[in-house]
């Protein structure tokens, strides 16, 4: 719902600040004194087409804010918290024209592009104007208009996501035929591949193991003569390592007094002594037990070999081999029968065909069944407007191609006859700006109860009109507001008298400039103004009076 609408220098106005309630606001005034403000400013506000020339003369740039509640929009709300705009139930929509033509948009105080703007104002507020693109004549709504007066959304979002799977298949499938020659190619050169390496049978810590084993056995003859110099060095020459040692603590050990800072260093000796009389036992042990072994060497050498030579082929690095073989076979796997084969791709894309066939038979059930009655319900409310000749049919063509469509089976279309005996056209076509006002009006008041845009806005929907007919128009409008929140620009004192909320639009000048000002009238000030739409310049006693009984009779309608 519409909270409030700021207005900074476009077109006349300077500044206008505007508070808005549920129900239905109508907004009068003389003509030129700048209603269209309020309307164009919204329209903008809603990611319409900006115009430099709407900035006020003198000022640098128009600034427009209008602030929503969505507590009751869930759409919206999904919308701000997917592109985290979302903050908690309200929405500021704000739109800022300089006077070279550009324009900037935000929403909650973040830039966007101009596109989310429309996209998010569409969930907000729908513009009813003989003089914009509407959104009625836009087959799109018709659909909504219909799979919500049906209570088939859910249906219709299962039927958009059983296409959508079916759609994403198809096109791989479709991908993989186009490139099936390619396809064959790639598969017998990886089955050749995977097979390569199946037969390598490379293990986890093999190569590392393989590479130690060589460097040990390629250099038997060094490893054995310095192991056994090292041995000769630790205890058996002379002078050896163990003898020198000896020595060593001998001297401390014939010292003529005991020396305790010398404790630790005997210790050591003492240690050092043993250590290498286990070296040199170990060394031995390993000169007896190790063997050069050339045939052991040549074999380590070949495998080797054969495992650097196929990571050459590969060109990977010897490491990798693993990793390779383990792509390359889920690779064939892929290919060959796996979940993106041509075979299991073509079963797929069957299955996926007759679930969305499914969902979308039972979504033609549901649209059927609530065709008819729309059109009963309209033609009911076209009468009420003083449109009884009338025809409104809403046409379910089924769609001429074969494959699934996102939407269902069939194109939604809503059609009218003018005359009797004339055939049913689109509505571009046949109504003229008036008779769209007053369509849009009955199909909204049918559609209300089930209607997720909360806030509809008419622009003088009662053109053409006058007497009980402009009487009944009001009274449809409340009931709307009764529901949602309906904005309505009107010139009729029938209309006016029954809104829940009076704006009142003047224009002044001073100072040689010209300003629009939009107050919200008071009880006296709704008489007055109703008096002056119904009796002109001159308002008489009887004008008021007739004005007084006009706005009593509307505030007391309840339908």
């Amino acid at each position: 719902m519409l909270n409030q609408l700021i207005v900074a220098n476009y077109a006349i106005a300077e500044r206008v600040e505007l508070q808005f309630r549920q129900g239905m606001t109508t907004l009068t005034g003389e003509t030129g004194a700048g209603k269209s403000i309020v309307l164009d400013a919204l329209g903008l506000v809603l990611g319409g087409r900006a115009d430099a020339g709407a900035v006020r003369h003198g000022a640098k740039r128009a600034d427009i804010t209008a602030s929503f509640d969505v507590s009751r929009i869930p759409e919206a709300q999904l919308w701000l918290e997917n592109h985290d705009l979302d903050d908690e139930h309200e929405c500021i929509l704000r739109r800022v024209i300089s006077k070279d033509g550009r324009s900037r948009a935000y929403i909650n105080g973040q830039p966007c592009p101009l596109a989310d703007l429309r996209e998010l104002g569409g969930m907000l507020m729908d513009i009813h104007s003989q003089h914009q693109h509407q959104s009625l004549l836009q087959k799109d709504t018709h659909r909504k208009l219909l799979d919500e007066f049906a209570g088939a959304e859910k249906l219709a979002e299962a039927t958009r996501t059983a296409w959508k799977q079916w759609h994403k298949t198809r096109q791989r499938l479709s991908e993989l035929q186009s490139y099936k020659d390619e396809n064959e190619a790639r598969l017998q050169l990886l089955r050749y591949q995977v097979e390569e390496l199946d037969g390598l049978a490379l293990g986890e810590n093999e190569l590392t193991e393989l590479e130690n084993e060589q460097a040990q056995l390629g250099h038997a003859e060094t490893v054995l003569r310095n192991c056994h110099q090292a041995s000769l060095l630790c205890s058996e020459d002379e002078p050896s390592a163990a003898s020198l040692v000896q020595q060593a603590l001998q001297q401390l050990e014939q010292l003529p007094v005991e020396i305790p800072q010398l404790a630790d260093t005997l210790q050591m000796l003492n240690e050092a002594q043993i250590q290498l009389s286990e070296a040199g036992n170990n060394l031995r042990h390993f000169i007896d037990d190790y063997e050069a072994n050339p045939a052991r060497l040549e074999e380590v050498e070949t495998r080797l070999s054969t495992i650097y030579d196929l990571a050459r082929k590969h060109r990977v690095t010897p490491e990798t081999l693993g990793e390779l073989h383990t792509q390359l076979q889920s690779e064939l796997d892929e290919l060959d029968g796996g979940e993106g084969s041509l075979e299991k791709l073509e079963a797929d894309v069957e299955t996926f065909r007759d679930e969305w066939q499914a969902q979308a038979d039972a979504l033609t059930g549901k649209r059927e069944k609530a065709a008819a009655e729309l059109d009963n319900r309209i033609a009911e409310e076209l009468a009420q407007l003083s449109m009884p000749s009338v025809q409104f049919v809403t046409r379910l063509a089924r769609q001429e191609k074969a494959e699934p469509a996102p939407t269902g089976n069939e194109d939604i279309e809503f059609l009218i006859s003018a005359n009797p005996g004339q055939p049913a056209r689109a509505l571009s076509k046949v109504a003229s700006g008036g008779e769209l006002s007053r369509i849009s009006l009955a199909i909204q008041v049918v559609v209300a109860q089930t209607s997720t845009i909360p806030t509809l806005v008419f622009d003088e929907v009662d053109v053409g009109i006058g007497g009980g007919t402009a009487e009944v128009v009001g009274r449809l409008l409340r009931q709307l507001g009764q529901n949602g929140q309906v904005l309505c620009v009107t010139h009729l004192p029938q209309v006016a008298a029954q809104a829940h909320q009076h704006l009142f639009v003047s224009k002044f000048s001073e100072q040689n400039a010209t300003f629009s000002r939009i107050e919200t009238l008071n009880d006296d000030g709704r008489v007055r103004e109703v008096a002056r739409m119904l009796g002109g310049v001159d308002m008489t006693e009887q004008t008021l009076a007739h004005a007084q009984e006009m706005v009593q009779k509307g505030q007391a309608t309840h339908h």
